[in-house]
């Protein structure tokens, strides 16, 4: 096998090349196909397959063409795929990396993973056994990662006979299936793996069939298109800063998923919305390149120096641009022992951004076993195929499946574990969202004070409000933030300062902020609209805070006010903030500017400019 994939290696620059998944119900002869196949076209490597019936002899096992496929003893103990294996051979025309999908019904997760990387798909029904439930769930899987080129396989007809009506009976009602789900096979071919009939040619033992054998069928499958000529699509992995012996790069790192960058581009990253230039493409140990394509992982600088956080996408100006939206709409396979149920929530994963995500609303589920759609579920079980609605606590940048599939690829996780997976269909329109909802519910059961606002205001002497402090996370903000309350409360204002320890404390210290920043967020609007709805003024920092978090807090405090104080360079745009200071040299000087604005917004009543 490493001779086989050295000569792969070598031959690929000059042929071309097409990933194909092999996929089908458990036991129908997928590695069988493959193994046949390799054995048929001289791709295994010398000795390979005498290797194997020794070793079979040798056991008093049966020789299978699958075991030369199979290699983890597990799999061939009990005779199934677990995981997806890839093999290498070639065609008069073109390279072929075969993969080899698991069938069985646990594994379908293993089988999505192998199928989203491959352009077409082979499909293997038991002609005996005929079509099942995993062999239509398999069909509609393909269709929902973007796997549009299939040829149907029908093994196994040595067992009816060579018969040409069973055949065409599968043929009818799976054919019938595929274009329900709006997938059209581009053939179906009768074979015996085992025997080698129509595998890598046409055989005497099917006279009434005059197509292609499934040689002639791989060669017929269409290159998709380059992803080099698709917009450029940048997924920012991480951020890299260097200080040693002067070097004070920003390198933003991550793959290229579509499209290609060169240095002077504009570029944009989604979803702050903020822009740049292209001042250099980096690279380990040779000279920057001008240029960097689809497929390279590599790292650049910017002119302009934009702050940005990973999980971000960068596309070109000038191209089209990714979507945005905190509402999607979706095909989701769910692969959770427990149900994916609404307003629980989860963690969406796509591209490199790590976001809350909750189910909104599901459309129509899949009963692959009855060929049925319901509409009437509330939600999504183990095994399920579904439509639904997702929102996201904050948006993301993703492209339709049918317009770019690489950026509309997410996988759901539950509890530390992927769960579920699928692809964006489009941005579904909203008229509200669960976190306006959430504060429309507390308003309504609030059983508000006679005591008013403008009551309390008379007899404290200020105005309540929030006064967020923000900026990178090394800039001390918590000295100026403790310093300030000091200097508030020393003047007679009824002030406090929450910090972080005491918000965890509020609700329980049972999130990790690092991991569940949003919850902090979340719990961080709920306590100050606690504090400035008694008339304080409330003062709290917040690093690297974006414009959503600033929003999604400004929502929880509500009715009530906030004020944002920007230090050194921020995340927040600069409409966000209502001031900005540039660095923190004088804290006396910073405590003296954030009193004047408290005072010039009448929070302040009784100080004088």
């Amino acid at each position: 096998m490493k001779n086989l994939q050295a000569q792969y290696n070598t031959s690929q620059t000059a042929r071309e090349q097409m990933n194909v998944a092999i996929i089908g119900h458990v036991d129908h002869g997928k590695s069988t196909v493959i193994g046949r196949l390799m054995a048929d076209t001289g791709s295994l490597p010398e000795g390979k397959l005498e290797a194997v019936k020794a070793k079979c002899d040798y056991n008093s096992k049966p020789f299978e063409y699958a075991f030369l496929l199979d290699a983890l003893k597990d799999e061939q103990a009990q005779g199934i795929t677990i995981d997806s294996a890839r093999c290498f051979f070639k065609s008069d025309r073109r390279d072929y990396i075969i993969i080899d999908a698991p069938g069985h019904i646990e594994f379908l997760k293993n089988m999505v993973s192998g199928a989203a990387r491959a352009q077409a798909a082979l499909l293997v029904i038991d002609a005996e056994e005929g079509v099942r439930e995993n062999s239509r769930r398999h069909g509609y899987l393909l269709n929902m990662i973007g796997v549009n080129q299939v040829a149907v396989v029908v093994n196994k007809m040595d067992l009816v006979g060579y018969s040409q009506e069973r055949f065409q009976h599968i043929r009818a009602e799976f054919t019938e299936f595929l274009r329900s789900i709006g997938t059209e096979p581009l053939a179906f071919i009768p074979v015996s793996a085992t025997d080698g009939v129509n595998i890598a040619e046409r055989s005497g033992k099917t006279p009434w069939w005059a197509g292609s054998s499934v040689l002639e069928a791989l060669d017929g499958f269409k290159k998709e298109p380059s992803p080099i000529d698709l917009p450029l699509r940048l997924p920012v992995q991480d951020i890299y800063k260097f200080t040693e012996e002067g070097d004070n790069r920003r390198i933003i790192a991550g793959t290229i998923e579509t499209g290609e960058l060169e240095v002077a581009d504009e570029v944009e990253f989604l979803p702050s919305r903020k822009k740049s230039q292209v001042k250099s493409i980096e690279a380990f140990n040779e000279s920057p390149p001008h240029k960097a394509e689809a497929g390279q992982a590599t790292g650049l600088t910017l002119a302009e120096q934009i702050y940005i956080t990973p999980g971000e996408l960068m596309c070109k100006s000038g191209e089209k641009t990714a979507e945005l939206g905190t509402h999607i709409k979706v095909n989701i396979f769910w692969m959770g022992r427990r149900p994916m149920i609404p307003k629980k929530r989860y963690k969406l994963k796509i591209g490199t951004a790590r976001v809350p995500v909750w189910l909104r609303e599901v459309k129509t589920v899949l009963d692959a076993s009855e060929l049925t759609t319901d509409s009437n579920r509330r939600q999504i079980e183990r095994h399920d195929v579904a439509e639904c609605i997702l929102e996201t606590l904050k948006p993301v940048a993703f492209d339709p499946n049918h317009e770019i599939a690489q950026t509309s690829r997410f996988v759901i996780v539950d509890n530390y574990e992927i769960a579920g997976g699928g692809v964006v269909l489009e941005a579904a329109e909203s008229e509200t969202n669960m976190l306006s909802e959430r504060v429309r519910a507390r308003e309504k059961n609030w059983e508000r004070s006679r005591i008013n606002p403008s009551m309390r205001a008379q007899r404290y002497g200020q105005g309540s409000t929030l006064v967020l402090i923000c900026g990178p996370a090394d800039i001390d903000k918590e000295s100026l933030a403790k310093s300030l309350e000091e200097n508030l409360f020393t003047s007679g204002k009824f002030v406090y300062y929450l910090g972080l320890s005491n918000s965890l404390l509020e609700l329980g210290s049972d999130i990790d902020t690092s991991a569940d920043r949003d919850e902090y967020i979340r719990r961080l609007g709920e306590i100050s609209h606690l504090f400035t709805d008694a008339g304080l003024i409330l003062i709290a920092t917040v690093s690297d805070m974006d414009d959503y978090e600033l929003e999604m807090i400004t929502q929880l405090n509500q009715p009530n006010d906030c004020l944002t104080v920007s230090i050194g360079e921020g995340n927040l745009s600069k409409d966000k903030t209502d001031l900005r200071v540039e660095n923190l040299d004088d804290a006396r000087e910073g405590i003296q500017k954030i009193k004047t604005m408290l005072a010039k917004k009448k929070y302040l009543l009784e100080y004088y400019l």
